[in-house]
């Protein structure tokens, strides 16, 4: 139930994420190319093939199946990038702006091929949520495909259907809809209250009713029409009874990173993943790259225990993300070539 970052290019036996993989049983790790907290381009890239090689080590150290992701959106979000000698990639506005659906599938089976080659399983895109210039981290970056749900719908099945082609999952993203913002979540507490409508729901509905939503992760945003009290990714009321139960998804559910400021600035490290795990997500990210905390990992996992035994958390609750995780796990192994 925890997704962790972590420094180097390379691990072996006495790496802190080994440790975490071996005796937390932390069951996925998320890869970055530039260090934040240093202001390094150090911290899991440098080619092609260090990084087939890492991601070896690195399956080679689990004691089961590990999901390896990566934010690889395509353009300004891409951490395989020509810096590293990998190829050139579009953004999601750019990619609905070519000519046909079958483009978008063929470039988006690209980057997966990129993906695959270097052991990568698990792509955290596409973004989902719907375009406004005005929103400083989705509109702005061009990380949105479209301001109309049915391109964001089309153009995001095909992205998937690229990826799939080469036996790489997708997450939709940001649930419920991050695309009105006005603020960033990465720096702190952001409300769309008053700009979200049902719009913003239209693609991940459509892609899960369709069968596209192979994951989805949350949003840090505050909802107050869906949730007066919590953010989505710690409100049950937008996991559990709006994903899960209206729109019927099964499947896993990933936070956005719970070290972003609109959770950390607002909520104690213990309290989050006890609001995250009751609402109904099964995998929290640790990205350990907004602030570095080695330890994290493994604190998490230890906290999950610990909430358990104070019957804060039910046994039977846990039972419910590791089958989850388990079939995802196992359709992973399945999807590889």
């Amino acid at each position: 139930m925890v997704l962790a970052g972590f420094r180097g290019l390379s691990v072996n036996a006495e790496s802190p994420i080994v440790r975490d993989l071996r005796e937390s049983h932390v069951g996925g790790v998320i890869l970055f190319s530039y260090d934040v907290p240093l202001g390094s381009p150090v911290r899991n890239v440098e080619s092609p093939a260090q990084l087939r090689t890492l991601v070896e080590q690195l399956h080679g150290f689990a004691p089961g199946p590990l999901i390896v992701a990566v934010d690889q959106e395509g353009g300004r979000v891409a951490r395989l990038n020509e810096d590293y000698g990998f190829p050139a990639t579009l953004s999601a506005r750019e990619l609905a702006s070519l000519g046909d659906l079958e483009q978008t599938r063929a470039h988006a089976g690209r980057m997966a091929e990129t993906l695959a080659t270097a052991g990568i399983n698990v792509n955290l895109a596409p973004v989902v949520d719907l375009h406004d210039p005005d929103n400083p981290v989705i509109g702005a970056l061009e990380r949105s495909f479209s301001a109309e749900p049915l391109v964001v719908i089309e153009r995001a099945r095909a992205f998937i259907q690229g990826h799939h082609d080469h036996g790489v999952r997708c997450a939709l993203k940001h649930f419920p809809g991050h695309g009105s913002s006005k603020a960033d979540s990465h720096l702190g507490f952001v409300d769309v209250t008053a700009t979200w409508t049902n719009a913003d729901l239209q693609p991940f509905a459509a892609l899960v009713e369709g069968g596209f939503a192979d994951s989805v992760m949350t949003a840090h945003i505050f909802n107050g029409t869906i949730d007066p009290v919590l953010p989505a990714t710690l409100s049950r009321a937008t996991v559990q009874d709006l994903l899960r139960q209206s729109l019927g998804f099964e499947g896993v559910v990933f936070s956005d990173d719970l070290q972003m400021g609109a959770i950390r600035e607002h909520y104690g490290f213990d309290e989050a993943i006890e609001l995250a795990v009751q609402a109904g997500v099964d995998i929290m990210i640790f990205g350990n790259n907004l602030v570095y905390d080695e330890g994290a990992p493994g604190r998490a996992v230890a906290t999950i225990v610990r909430l358990v035994e104070d019957g804060r958390i039910s046994t039977a609750r846990l039972d419910e993300s590791y089958g989850r995780i388990t079939r995802f796990k196992e359709g992973l192994l399945q999807a590889q070539p």
